[in-house]
């Protein structure tokens, strides 16, 4: 099993599958496959796996492409579905199937989330996707795709929604910018940074200043360290906990033993959990046994806040401590050897890191410091 190296799977899948099989862990014992990066010149497809949101506000979308050519030299592809809202989940999966059977399609973005891709995932062709592994790059309820992808043996990359991080605002942030060359385009080793300030949401898609103008942003807390003072790298796994949970009631997780020795990703979106609703969700992991298998946990800075409930900035770090807390006390409870880090921001926030789903991250909890690779 050992001889076959990433490269050569493909060439040998019969007969990989077969060894695995018999073991009786294929998704443990494989190694996942990078997709081949992207040069500038290349087509990348824009897709609307769950909300078709550039159909809501197509200025911010038409900005978002521009700095993408611009940032990257790649070249966004639109497909049938991309504007278009209330597409079927079935039109939804041929618009994923079709960019990863293209030949000329180097990598995948979503526009944004939504709330129902759990019901695009049984559509997609797995042996198709499996033949033509491509970068991915979305969050938030693609958390059900960056899973189902995870399980084909493919990596990808949690963040990066182009509604979101790419089209609004008077520029792109600095650290996504980086994270998202580096996801598509360079690879190499980046150390994830506190950027100093963050925002729980923009301005209205509806109201103009959306092109030119950030949303509130404010002071971003230090990070908040837990467990041994030691470094662990390893495969992440992981995404958005609300989306998560829909996956365990459809029995969509992966086997616990194919998490061992990986590294958690949690993080929350802007449908705000109550504290009780934060506690059973992170408890119900632990009582799976996720937290005593893993070798570190990196938890996503929350949002607290959004159009509707505007709560002051003292509030807000209150309620961002408090949601700390939950999450920091939950985890301890199941797991005094996997080093954990609060804060980090990736998922609903901005500015954002993109991070690697089944690629590397380095959790160095003498130092405090944190890597991610972009292979």
């Amino acid at each position: 099993i050992a001889r076959y190296s990433d490269t050569t799977v493909g060439m040998h899948t019969s007969i990989y599958e077969k060894v695995l099989t018999i073991r009786g862990c294929y998704t443990l014992c494989m190694s996942l496959r990078v997709p081949v990066k992207a040069s500038p010149g290349d087509r990348v497809a824009v897709l609307s796996p769950s909300f078709a949101a550039p159909a809501v506000a197509p200025a911010v979308h038409e900005q978002a492409m521009l700095r993408l050519k611009d940032l990257t030299g790649l070249i966004p592809v639109e497909f049938p579905t991309t504007r278009l809202i209330d597409a079927s989940p079935q039109h939804r999966a041929q618009d994923i199937n079709s960019a990863f059977a293209d030949p000329d399609i180097k990598a995948v973005l979503a526009t944004i989330g939504g709330t129902d891709q759990i019901t695009v995932i049984p559509h997609l062709d797995a042996q198709l996707i499996h033949d033509n592994p491509k970068i991915f790059i979305g969050y938030s309820d693609n958390t059900n795709l960056h899973n189902w992808l995870w399980q084909q043996g493919i990596t990808s990359f949690y963040g990066g929604s182009t509604q979101v991080q790419l089209g609004p605002g008077p520029f792109v942030d600095a650290i996504h910018a980086d994270s998202l060359r580096a996801a598509l385009i360079t690879g190499g080793e980046l150390e994830l940074t506190n950027p100093g300030e963050s925002e729980d949401f923009g301005v209205d898609w509806a109201e103009s200043a959306a092109l030119t103008n950030f949303g509130e942003r404010e002071v971003a807390e230090p990070w908040t360290w837990i467990g041994p003072e030691k470094t662990v790298r390893g495969r992440t796994w992981g995404g958005c906990i609300q989306v998560l949970t829909q996956l365990a009631l459809a029995d969509r997780l992966p086997a616990l033993e194919d998490l061992q020795d990986t590294i958690v990703l949690l993080e929350s979106s802007e449908e705000i959990p109550t504290d009780l609703e934060l506690t059973m969700t992170v408890r119900a992991l632990g009582e799976r046994g996720l937290f005593n298998i893993v070798r570190g946990i990196m938890v996503a800075r929350p949002p607290v806040s959004d159009f509707t409930f505007r709560p002051d900035v003292d509030e807000r770090r209150r309620l961002r401590d408090k949601h700390r807390d939950i999450v920091l006390e939950q985890i301890a409870r199941y797991t005094d050897d996997a080093v954990v880090c609060f804060g980090v921001p990736f998922g609903h926030t901005r500015p954002q890191w993109i991070v690697p789903h089944g690629g590397y991250i380095t959790l160095d909890g003498r130092a405090q410091r944190v890597f991610a690779d972009y292979s």
